[in-house]
């Protein structure tokens, strides 16, 4: 389900309370890979409830270059709401998903395996609430970079 920010937080706070645990995982999805499905199912395995932030196109031109994103916000975010794993999506235009963590607080932040545990940047804003931060996924031998290169 797309969702709002608030909606999200409001959401949350109902599985909680029903004892289900969160886990967030975040990225830009453009242009879907396997590489990103087997991080997302990587991410459901680690809580009750997966959270999908998407970076919105603004940000997407900051990160990568004037050139991306590929695909439209709203259609990547459509994209990730279709696959089974993931319960919730939400666009987020912060550089980094640190505000988001802040708010959300999930139990597990998810990373790729382009991070380790001690370079995913966010850690510390996960430790000071009591959250963990897992890696998951395949290794990163996937990248929308590639893609667009080879049909160049």
């Amino acid at each position: 389900m797309i969702v709002s920010r608030d909606a999200l937080l409001s959401r949350i706070e109902e599985h909680r309370a029903q004892g289900q645990t969160v886990a967030l995982a975040n990225g830009v999805f453009d242009l879907l890979h396997v590489g990103h499905l087997r991080y997302l199912l990587g991410a459901a395995e680690e809580a009750d409830i997966l959270v999908v932030a998407v970076n919105d196109d603004a940000i997407v031109r900051v990160l990568k270059g004037p050139d991306r994103p590929i695909v439209p916000q709203d259609a990547r975010a459509e994209l990730i709401d279709a696959l089974r794993a993931v319960d919730y999506v939400v666009l987020f235009g912060d550089p980094t998903v640190g505000p988001l963590l802040e708010a959300l607080r999930p139990d597990v932040h998810c990373k790729g395996t382009d991070y380790t545990v001690d370079t995913v940047p966010e850690r510390a804003i996960v430790a000071a609430y009591g959250g963990r931060t897992a890696i998951v996924g395949d290794p990163k031998d996937h990248s929308t970079r590639d893609i667009v290169a080879r049909l160049q």
